[in-house]
């Protein structure tokens, strides 16, 4: 059933829904919630990586690669400037990180990174899966 809702949210939450519930749905329908969206595309023989970090700055972001994982990590922390009183936030702030698997064989030289327009790009070849031929394997019975 579909019901009408303001800001995303559902009219019947604060009512008929419990601390539970409007808990799980707060956390799913934050901007922490959406934290690094990725889109993972093919181009040729490589993979093209498109990470959300939007309000964030090239200094916030590390990358790390390690037994084939590339890890991103971010973190932005509040403006201590901002004047006034919070109604409603939903800009997530803090430390957050995703890891992807990419090959053993992929290293640091291989990953390329750009930033801009709070999108981070990443290009990556892909890696090569060497057919194995498959031979016969016998378990020898003794006796």
């Amino acid at each position: 059933m579909l019901v009408p809702g303001f800001f995303g949210e559902d009219l019947f939450d604060e009512m008929f829904g419990t601390p539970a519930r409007r808990d799980y749905y707060e956390r799913q329908n934050t901007a922490a919630g959406d934290f690094m969206r990725t889109d993972i595309r093919e181009d040729g023989g490589n993979y093209i990586m498109d990470i959300d970090l939007p309000g964030f700055k090239k200094e916030d972001i590390k990358l790390h690669l390690k037994d084939g994982y590339l890890t991103i990590e971010a973190s932005r922390t509040e403006d201590k400037e901002a004047k006034g009183k919070y109604i409603r936030r939903e800009r997530y702030m803090g430390h957050g990180s995703r890891s992807f698997f990419v090959g053993k064989r992929i290293t640091h030289e291989d990953v390329h990174a750009k930033f801009e327009n709070g999108i981070l790009q990443l290009v990556f070849p892909k890696e090569e899966t060497k057919q194995e031929i498959e031979h016969n394997k016998y378990i020898t019975i003794e006796g």
